[in-house]
Order: C-alpha cells, then structure tokens, then sequence
C-alpha cells in the first residue's frame, strides 16, 4: 500500500494511493497514519481490505498540499557513510561499523514544502535517502530477518546538510543536519511488501534539471536489515521511528572546486524507485 497524508501543514488527514493511482480518504477508517497505526494489524487490514473493494471515498488531489506520510514521529536515526560509491567520493574510509546520528523530528517536512538555506551558510548540500519506517518494536534484534520483520515500510528522505555547520565548526555532526526544513519525506509510505527487496532500488537527485545522484541501494554498506538489527543493539526502536539509511555519490562536497553547494531559488528533485518523487524550492531563512 501506499500511505500518505494531505492536506495543510498541522492539519493533514490520512490517505490512499490506489492501484491506479487515485488519491483515497481514510479519515473515515484511521485517524492519521502513525506509529499506533503501523502496529496495528486489524487496522492495516482494515486499510487493505477497504482499498481492493474500491469503497474508499476519492479525493481532488487538485492543489492538495501533500505532507509528511508519517505523524508524531519518535526519533530520527541517521546513518552516515554507508554507500562505497559516497565513502570514495568524499575520501572516507568505509566504516567498520556504521556511523549513526541524528535529526530531531522537527526537520521533517512535506515532500514538496520549501526547504530554507540556513542563515550563514555557505555549503548546504543535498543528500537523496531510503527512509526506513519502524512498525514493530526492536530491541536487541537477534539476526537481520528479525530486523527486517520490524519494518513496516520505507519512504524517500532529503537529507539536507550543511557542511560547514557540520564539519568544520566543532563537535559531533547534528549542527549541520537540524536546521529546519532539513529532513523532506515522502511523498508515500509504501509498506514493505510492496517495495520487496530494499537492496534493489535505484535513487535519483536533480539540482535545477541536471542529474546529480544516480545510485542504487545494491551500493550500501550496510543493508537495511543489518542496519535496523545493530541500531538496536544501542537503543529501542519504536513503532513511528525512521531510519535514514545514507545517500550515494554525487554530493556536492563530492564535487571538486569550486563545489556547487545550494542556494536560493535552487530547485531540488529526487526520486527513489516505486517510492515516489519530492521537488523542493530552495529560499533564504
């Protein structure tokens, strides 16, 4: 299934896209897409049942805002370095274990919402992500198929970065990746068994038309359920928390001088197969 909500920021209700594409309202059957909801089977099945009946009301997705496809999301889990292609690029030795970090859940925005350059900065970059969504508790998950049992489906993320903040002004990474608007996702949840293997999906980022990032997740490091299964060896994961499982070459920091890092009025879009497609306009904070 495809899971998204629409509507105004704060005030979005929870929907379907159908097999053929059309745009189904589910306030009448869920309240909102969430963690409560992903693990929650009778109410997924609820979902699912309704939609192949075709019984769903249609909405006019005419001029309708599309949000974040997830509600009242935990925490943010990042993973840092976990494409070979991004570690070459960037001069990095691939990471023996993986590089986590973190963004608050109030970086997230819609998929298409304007993403704001940060006052200062110099060397805000661009970063197309797989987005793992948690629907079943993991604490201490005992091998990779347990891990993966946990997933309930995955997302596009822009993870937004400024590498000065990041890099060269002291301290762990988080400076550089919590600026508001940071954290764009969606436009869909698609549930696990729709999207089948995660190791086998291309990504795709344009900045103002021109092909930056053509990558697959064939490249990651550290797979999805290797991922889920050692993060929780650290901390619980819950029904609602995301993952950001890395980004693939093609970076500006990758770029050689001078690198063409964002600014206003920039347009940025990505695209992850079966996931969906975001668009975003940069603009001054």
């Amino acid at each position: 299934m495809k899971l998204l909500r629409v509507g105004t920021a704060g005030s979005e209700r929870p929907a379907l896209l159908d097999a053929e594409g059309t745009l189904r309202d589910l306030s009448g059957l869920v309240p909102d897409i969430d963690g409560p909801l992903l693990a929650d089977d009778d109410a997924l099945g609820r979902i699912r049942a309704a939609a192949e009946a075709g019984s769903l009301p249609v909405l006019n997705a005419a001029g309708l805002r599309v949000g974040p496809p997830l509600a009242r999301i935990g925490k943010i889990v990042c993973i840092g370095l976990n494409y070979h292609d991004h570690a070459r690029e960037t001069g990095a030795e691939p990471p023996a274990e993986p590089v986590i970090f973190f963004k608050a859940a109030d970086t997230v925005v819609g998929p298409h919402d304007t993403v704001l350059v940060p006052r200062g900065s110099v060397k805000t970059d661009w970063e197309v992500e797989l987005a793992v969504v948690i629907g079943r508790t993991a604490r201490y998950a005992g091998s990779v198929e347990e891990a993966l049992g946990c997933v309930a489906g995955y997302a596009v993320a822009h993870d937004v970065s400024e590498r000065e903040f990041q890099i060269e002004r002291g301290g762990t990474w988080d400076k550089g990746k919590n600026c508001e608007t940071f954290n764009p996702l969606g436009p869909w949840l698609v549930t696990a068994d729709e999207v089948g293997d995660p190791q086998d999906l291309w990504l795709k980022l344009w900045v103002n038309g021109e092909l930056k990032q053509d990558g697959t997740t064939a490249e990651q490091i550290f797979p999805v359920g290797e991922v889920v299964r050692y993060v929780s060896q650290f901390m619980t994961l819950y029904p609602g928390d995301v993952i950001n499982t890395g980004t693939p070459a093609g970076v500006a920091l990758g770029e050689p001088e001078p690198k063409p890092y964002l600014r206003a009025g920039d347009v940025v879009e990505l695209e992850i197969q079966g996931l969906g497609r975001q668009r975003q306009e940069f603009k001054d904070a």
